[in-house]
């Protein structure tokens, strides 16, 4: 209405001026505007006070809709797919949740060339499938894990590793308990598939029981230690039963094996690390009840990968030394070994082995080998190996060994 009166104002001054039928038309003008500003505002009023009208009928129904009829197309409808692949949502995965990581891992070897399979202490096929491994990976409770590692040869089945792992004990303690490979040296903690190489060092085949190495059921109890500046250190301590092949033999319950190992790792620079190790086992000799056979163990892994090229160059020394004591002999036994990555899918690497016999220490083998990896991807390798042995009976072997391995499956991180 102001609106209104201001116009009318205005008109009242501007009417003197005009002529008389253009002051008509004026007049005329403003009045059908006043006109139909009261109609807008008399539209305004009305629709303020008209109450809100009630939600569609049909949209109640849908939403009141009984929820039996609702999820039966949840449970007979198929699953959707992403590149041909199911894609497991809702109430399917719910069920995935209780169900361990498994993988498969299969190694098939060939060895070619003059070897001397009497003095060897793996003596290798023309063809084989070396091994094939069944991992079963499942966190339990939020206060432990449990690994088990089934191992598949032509001959049969045998647990490599089966353990129970409590990481949330008093202390910062982690305790193991089950089948495990010991904490003696690097070599002896891994698996097959794990190892630089096609077959392991000789002072592995000698003086740690070869394949099996120190492997069997009892306890381990490790701690984090602290150390002055950017030094990580942890000591490990087990007990076993006794039995690794022909090293250790236990003859009674009390007649168990001890290893303990000192850890201390340290990085140099962003791309260089240093990794040592100090180790000790002890347990009864298979010769006798009466005998006990201790060795100890030094290991040294350099490390360099740098960041910015990590997936295309890097390198990685080993060098891992033995002594034994026992009545009868004194060996001694080491290898050292390098492998450089030359770009993203091949690597070159050797290694030099020399080590004494553990039943007789003045017989001592020596040996070398050349490598060449191609790895496609992630999931499969193919590796060649040429080795020279010269055994302590003054036979020489020359071989040429290699290697097809595939994953498949959520296999975890082996400890490096």
């Amino acid at each position: 209405m102001q609106r209104i009166l201001v116009l009318l104002g205005l008109g009242g001054l501007l009417i003197p001026a005009l002529p008389a039928q253009d002051t008509a038309e004026l007049l005329a003008q403003m009045k059908a505007m006043e006109a139909r500003l009261q109609a807008l505002e008399a539209e305004v009023q009305a629709l303020k006070a008209k109450p809100a009208a009630p939600a569609p009928t049909e949209a109640i129904t849908v939403s009141t809709a009984p929820q039996e009829k609702s999820a039966e197309p949840l449970a007979t409808s198929p699953q959707p797919t992403v590149g041909g692949l199911t894609n497991y949502s809702g109430p399917v995965m719910g069920n995935k949740l209780f169900n361990p990581e498994i993988a498969a891992i299969g190694i098939f070897r060939g060895v070619a060339g003059f070897g001397a399979p009497q003095f060897a202490r793996d003596p290798a096929s023309g063809l084989e499938m070396q091994e094939s491994e069944l991992s079963f990976q499942a966190i339990v409770d939020p206060y432990a894990r449990a690994d088990v590692f089934l191992s598949f040869g032509e001959h049969g089945v045998d647990l490599e590793e089966g353990y129970l792992t409590f990481s949330a004990l008093p202390g910062a303690l982690q305790l193991k308990t089950g089948k495990m490979r010991s904490a003696f040296g690097k070599i002896n903690t891994m698996h097959l598939h794990v190892l630089p190489w096609i077959d392991r060092p000789l002072v592995t085949q000698n003086l740690i029981n070869g394949e099996e190495g120190i492997s069997d059921a009892g306890l381990s109890l490790s701690r984090i230690l602290p150390a002055p500046g950017q030094v990580f250190l942890e000591a490990t301590g087990q007990i076993f039963r006794g039995d690794s092949g022909d090293l250790f033999k236990s003859y009674r319950r009390s007649d168990v094996a001890a290893v303990g190992h000192l850890r201390g790792y340290r990085d140099i620079t962003e791309s260089t690390n240093l990794d040592l190790g100090a180790s000790y086992a002890r347990g009864h000799s298979p010769l006798g009840p009466s005998l006990v056979t201790e060795i100890y163990g030094m290991d040294a892994t350099l490390r360099w990968k740098p960041l910015r090229r990590a997936i295309y160059h890097s390198f990685i020394a080993r060098t891992e030394m033995v002594w034994g004591r026992a009545r009868v002999s004194r060996p001694f036994g080491y290898y050292v070994s390098g492998e450089y990555q030359l770009n993203r899918r091949w690597l070159v690497g050797g290694r030099f082995d020399r080590s004494d016999r553990l039943s007789d220490s003045s017989l001592r083998d020596t040996g070398g080998s050349l490598l060449l990896t191609y790895r496609p991807t992630e999931f499969s390798q193919i590796r060649g190996q040429f080795r020279r042995t010269r055994y302590g009976e003054q036979a020489t072997a020359n071989e040429f060994l290699f290697q097809f391995m595939f994953s498949i499956g959520a296999h975890g991180a082996h400890p490096f």
